[in-house]
């Protein structure tokens, strides 16, 4: 795990979300006391519960970003579920066990992703070796060192990149299985077995050959030697241990499981769901195909808007859960401007760089980003509150003719005003209906 400080934590957020500091410093928080265990002598380590937090705020005001970046910098196995998705046993929906199995899956395409790192260079040998075999086939009978000579100088050449148009014959193996499914108590969950690991040699490999040039294939055979290299039971151990350490998961909406007061009929069912996530917040044991996994010391970050529900309307057991609340702002205009142009991935910077690939130098004056930041203000409060997701609607309208005409225009620098702005979204700004429907 990455070794950042609170305040390098949250510097690092403020480079991709704007405003949030208190949702920040809570994540910041709860990111380092994940370190700080792992340094706690053992016996006390197993004690130390991670401090689970709910964000409340409204859609689109980086809830998720937050989670989700959190996640990058920790380099933790992530994954986003939504509540309403889930319903309790005997109702038609997913099993809540599965975002703990999801969580597994994503740990071992990581590890398994820094093990074929780990033995590229391996892997690159191998490679090489067999692409030579392809370059200069045939038995080395009877050629001795003549035959060795050649296969030095192919090997040069390849080594240069003068072998890359070239084309040679690759022979891969596909498994031919037939299709089925499973069906468990949950549906077609996945019920901890893998069909292909049961029955893979029992069905013939059909081997297929390919033609391809040999820049394509060194890069196929280099994947195909990296696999036969990593051991995967170390990857299931590893991807096992991190799901268990450092996985993170992110439940969305939890406001829409959360039953008002005098609960029946679809309240009964929604408060059913809050009792089936307990115990996996509280610390359980899922059996997943890898083994079982214990949910002791995963995060649980959940997020909701509570506009007609509000925290206390949970059970009392899974507020207890999450101690730590934090609130994020509504965004405003002010908040909309810096959202435009001050992130790494500033969506201004996005569609200029899009215009770029058409060679078109697509120019937004600041006051246009100011009327576009107060338009996308004014539809918010007069139609739903969407947060920062307006930017993107108003941007794909005011660009839309624009991004059509990209490839036959003939003036390559355009300039975007605050006119240009009023003049594209005037109509549908000013209509109620319209930016309903349309923004």
């Amino acid at each position: 795990m990455n070794n950042f400080t609170p305040r390098e934590i949250v510097s690092e957020l403020d480079r991709y979300i704007i405003g949030q500091k208190g949702a920040k410093r809570a994540v910041a928080v709860a990111l380092r006391n994940r370190w700080r265990r792992q340094q706690v002598p053992a016996e006390l380590r197993d004690e130390i519960a991670p401090k689970n937090i709910i964000m409340i705020g409204p859609t689109g005001v980086g809830k998720t970003e937050i989670a989700r970046r959190l996640a990058k910098l920790a380099q933790a196995p992530f994954v986003k579920v939504e509540a309403s998705k889930f319903t309790e046993v005997g109702y038609v929906g997913r099993d809540v066990e599965s975002m703990v199995r999801d969580l597994v899956e994503l740990a071992i395409l990581m590890v398994k992703e820094e093990e074929a790192k780990a033995v590229r260079v391996k892997a690159e040998d191998l490679a090489e070796e067999r692409l030579l075999d392809l370059l200069l086939p045939g038995e080395p009978s009877g050629e001795g060192e003549g035959r060795e000579g050649t296969r030095e100088k192919l090997r040069k050449l390849l080594r240069l990149g003068s072998l890359n148009d070239r084309f040679v014959e690759v022979e891969t193996t596909d498994i031919q299985m037939p299709s089925m499914q499973i069906f468990g108590p949950q549906g077609t969950e996945e019920m901890g077995i893998n069909i292909k690991e049961m029955f893979g040699n029992l069905f013939p490999k059909k081997t297929k050959r390919r033609r391809m040039k040999v820049y394509e294939a060194r890069e196929l055979l280099i994947n195909s030697e990296a696999e036969k290299l990593v051991d995967m039971d170390k990857v299931h151990t590893l991807a096992k241990e991190r799901t268990e350490q450092s996985g993170i998961i992110f439940i969305d909406e939890i406001d829409k499981i959360a039953s008002r007061e005098g609960g029946h009929g679809p309240e009964v069912s929604r408060e059913g769901v809050q009792r089936d996530i307990l115990p996996i917040v509280e610390g359980s044991t899922v059996n997943t195909k890898y083994g079982p996994v214990k949910t002791d010391h995963i995060l649980f970050i959940a997020a909701g808007a509570f506009h007609v529900s509000k925290p206390s309307d949970l059970i009392p057991e899974l507020q207890g859960r999450f101690p730590i609340r934090v609130e994020l702002e509504s965004l405003g205009e002010a908040e909309f401007v810096r959202i435009l142009t001050e992130p790494k991935n500033a969506l201004i910077r996005q569609y200029t760089a899009l215009m770029q690939t058409e060679n078109i130098e697509l120019v937004f004056k600041e006051d246009a980003v100011h009327e576009i930041a107060r338009t996308a203000t004014t539809v918010n409060e007069r139609t739903e509150n969407i947060g920062a997701r307006r930017l993107h609607t108003i941007l794909e309208k005011l660009l839309e003719d624009l991004s059509f005409d990209a490839p036959e225009r003939q003036d390559k620098r355009i300039e975007i005003d605050a006119a240009y702005v009023r003049e594209r979204l005037a109509g549908i700004a000013g209509d109620d209906d319209l930016a309903r429907y349309i923004l």
